[in-house]
């Protein structure tokens, strides 16, 4: 039954998705690469909110 309850674990997602809207650690080194991934990162969720509330909204005005 644990092994069950860790597969379904998603605090780890939200940590994720937090980490990604908080300001950059100016003590990390940054490079091009991984602030255009965190950049697409965060285009790419905000669009997957949006499709949510539009879906979500359709689907109550029916």
């Amino acid at each position: 039954m644990n092994r069950l309850i860790d597969y379904f674990r998603i605090g780890p997602v939200f940590r994720y998705f937090i980490n990604v809207f908080r300001k950059p650690d100016p003590s990390k080194p940054t490079s091009v690469n991984l602030r255009m991934m965190h950049g697409i990162n965060r285009i790419s969720i905000l669009m997957f909110l949006f499709a949510v509330i539009v879906y979500t909204v359709r689907h109550c005005a029916r």
